[in-house]
């Protein structure tokens, strides 16, 4: 398998994305979906950010079980999920506006999520610090994607189309989703507040080039792709055959194995025999003192045992070299020939502008 590490320098109609992207851009304070935590100070009780899906997922979710596994470990203590529509960027806004982040830490930082708290708090705030008391020599040496390793991996996969079988075939490229066989086939999670949403979108930046992205996806929304506010709605959409294609995760199968359900309806495509990488982790915000209760936890989700089932309960791969999947699940992970993977020195550059300019082309129709 090839790395191509690039360091090189419901359906929206315009009027309904115009409305998504002034609700909940990441520019936006958002309020939250669920927040289970509170202000209190109680010692024993450990607050950590997540996003919906990693806690309520239509598909299959980790949360429910990390919970009791981790108060079963530690008698006494409590873990509370605080989940926000906007997921880290509502943390980033509060360090930003000084106010109570109420939560410890956040599992489910991506590099594009580090990218842009580094950008909007600057040099002087940080919103992650790093945390000792915890061996990470298991972890995967091509996962770290924070050069200070402030946020250890805990999870990865990679961003593909999963496709259902029974109604197309394979798209086996870029171009190939423009055809009139794909029209209004392809569902996507918005780029502008959800991580695959945003990796796909610099995915097909990789494959055009930057001079010729925009173009490429003028004929992409001229073809009907829809886009959606939550990776959640694209995947309840897909299930429920509204369209045949999703913007999902390569680990798709696991999930459909599981649950009991078809393959065939449950495949996945590379296009252009890529994939772009999908890696995660578990960050301590820097105004948290709970410094050896967050240690535990960061240790408790690197263990072999917690990462083989977080792995299957979010259709993901293992971020520890001693954890593999469970025999039954490891030909359902797919790979792809060729890794596709920004830099965070190139998203520090660019993801900002990159995303920006998509909105106005969204929005431009």
């Amino acid at each position: 398998m090839r790395r191509e590490s690039l360091t090189r320098s419901g359906s929206l109609t315009r009027r309904g994305y115009l409305a998504v992207a002034g609700a909940g851009g990441f520019g936006v304070l958002a309020g939250c979906i669920s927040s289970v935590g509170s202000s209190s100070s109680n010692d024993d009780t450990l607050r950590i950010g997540a996003a919906d899906s990693y806690v309520n997922a239509v598909s299959t979710s980790a949360g429910d079980w990390i919970k009791k596994e981790f108060e079963k470990q530690y008698d006494g203590v409590t873990l509370k999920w605080v989940v926000k529509e906007n997921e880290v960027n509502e943390f980033i806004q509060r360090r930003k506006g000084d106010a109570p982040l109420k939560a410890d830490g956040y599992v489910g930082v991506t590099p594009t999520d580090l990218v842009r708290a580094e950008r909007v708090l600057g040099d002087d705030t940080d919103l992650f610090e790093k945390y000792g008391n915890v061996d990470t020599s298991n972890v995967v040496d091509d996962y770290w994607f924070d050069p200070k390793k402030r946020v250890v991996p805990t999870g990865s996969s990679y961003v593909c189309i999963v496709y259902d079988g029974t109604k197309i075939e394979e798209p086996e490229s870029f171009d190939a989703l423009l055809r009139d066989e794909y029209e209004n086939g392809l569902l996507l999670a918005n780029p502008q507040t959800t991580v695959t949403g945003l990796d796909f979108l610099l995915w097909t930046i990789s494959a055009k080039g930057q001079k010729n992205y925009l173009d490429y996806w003028k004929q992409l929304l001229a073809n009907g792709v829809r886009v959606v506010k939550s990776w959640n709605t694209a995947y309840s959409a897909f299930e429920s055959g509204e369209a045949p294609m999703v913007v999902s995760y390569s680990t798709d199968q696991i999930y459909a194995v599981d649950e009991g359900k078809s393959i065939e309806k449950h495949r996945i495509a590379f296009p252009n025999d890529e994939g772009y990488a999908y890696v995660s982790g578990l960050g301590k915000f820097a105004t948290t003192d709970r410094d050896d209760l967050f240690a535990k936890f960061a240790r408790f989700l690197l263990t072999p045992r917690v990462q083989r089932r977080t792995a299957v309960l979010n259709v993901g791969i293992p971020a520890v070299k001693n954890a593999s999947l469970p025999k039954k699940y490891r030909s359902y992970a797919k790979e792809p020939d060729s890794i596709v993977q920004y830099s965070t020195d190139e998203l520090r550059k660019h993801a900002s502008e990159w995303r920006s300019t998509w909105a106005r082309q969204v929005a431009s129709g």
